[in-house]
């Protein structure tokens, strides 16, 4: 097997990494970024019908099979309708929902459970508030790989019963995925599994930023005016930005191809990041008795907050906040004018749009792409 086209680096103090079992950075204990050789990657379209159809930019070894349940390629919808309720030009849904176990979590795990196989790890653990769990233990029944998962018990049912027919370990607990995360390292320490949330590990946000990928193509080879993607640990906004930016250095995309915005959308009783962008300061601090219902956002301390805080900033991006009752009427709206059936962070998305366009942080003529990062049916017993 000849060696990668890939390497790791810090992504804040660009420190080089071993790519087999890598966690954070050694040096400054940030996120590690795969990076490519644009020569030897080549086009970023393969042959495949699946997110790898990306793979020359993903970290696959040569002739290696990633572990697969055709996860990616969600359709991108376009909605006048829901435009219009906005108040924006045009408006199209990305529906991750439509991914395998319901979420946009399913392409992150592809990726890292691949490179977990290839590590032969003796088992993989993960804090989640619910997607992220979900999704793991599929991807490690796929790959024949231990589980365990550590989720809050106010998870919804539906989540929490999709991990466990997967034949995962999971420990409910009281608290949040904070609390979880804390476990989740200390079974890691004494077990030898090793743990795989958010941006801990280099490989999950490189799945993640097959939507970025996606997104150019379905749009035609060019960027948005706006993406809005609600917001728990920030590896699907970080991984669309990471896309973008090697789809313009390796030529994909011209030089002088602007970012699109990141309107990242929070719900009002967990909001680390959209305080911090508000305060103006590098990091986020933990957000204390995180309370909503949209499952994903219940992040009151993610380990990417420097990095999506400097993406933000980097862009001209927003942030914003929605409450409960907000993120159940524009559910709902969601719902009704599109046929989708989104969950709550979709709608909080949505909610969250419609004021930076009532206040004029987004402007009426733009034209804007909405993530949905999940199912609806999720989150109903």
């Amino acid at each position: 097997m000849s060696a990668p086209t890939w390497s790791l680096q810090c992504s804040a103090c660009g420190t080089s990494a071993s790519v087999e079992n890598a966690s954070v950075c050694q040096a400054c204990h940030q996120p590690l970024f795969a990076t490519y050789d644009p020569v030897a990657a080549g086009t970023p379209l393969g042959s495949r019908w699946d997110m790898w159809r990306y793979a020359p930019f993903l970290p696959l070894l040569e002739g290696e099979i990633p572990v697969s349940l055709g996860e990616g390629l969600t359709p991108l919808i376009e909605s006048p309708t829901l435009a219009a309720a906005v108040g924006v030009r045009r408006l199209w849904i990305k529906d991750e929902a439509q991914n395998p176990t319901g979420s946009f979590k399913a392409r992150g795990m592809s990726a890292a459970v691949t490179r977990a196989r290839a590590a032969r790890v003796p088992g993989l653990v993960v804090p989640t508030a619910g997607n992220a769990g979900a999704a793991l233990a599929a991807y490690g029944a796929a790959a024949g790989v231990p589980v365990r998962v550590y989720a809050p018990a106010t998870t919804p049912r539906p989540i929490l019963d999709t991990i466990e027919v997967m034949g995962a370990e999971l420990i409910r607990i009281d608290g949040h995925i904070g609390d979880a995360g804390k476990l989740a390292l200390a079974f890691a320490a004494e077990s030898g599994y090793v743990p795989i949330s958010t941006l801990r590990e280099p490989y999950r946000v490189e799945g993640m930023k097959t939507m970025g990928f996606e997104l150019v193509e379905q749009l035609g080879w060019r960027v948005p005016d706006v993406v809005v993607y609600p917001t728990g640990g920030g590896e699907g906004t970080v991984g669309i930005w990471k896309a973008i930016n090697e789809l313009v250095s390796s030529g994909w995309l011209p030089g002088e191809t602007r970012q699109p915005r990141y309107l990242v959308a929070q719900a009002e009783g967990c909001a680390p990041i959209a305080r911090a962008f508000a305060a103006g300061t590098e990091k986020a601090d933990p957000w204390v008795d995180p309370v909503t219902h949209a499952a994903g956002l219940r992040v009151p301390s993610p380990l990417g907050d420097r990095l999506l805080l400097r993406v933000m900033r980097e862009t001209d991006g927003l942030a914003g906040t929605a409450s409960e009752d907000a993120i159940r009427e524009w559910t709902r709206t969601l719902a009704v004018k599109t046929g989708i059936d989104a969950a709550p962070e979709g709608g909080c998305g949505l909610s969250v749009l419609r004021d930076a366009v009532a206040s004029g942080a987004v402007q009426g003529d733009a034209e804007v792409v909405l993530f949905n990062t999940g199912s609806g049916a999720s989150y109903r017993v």
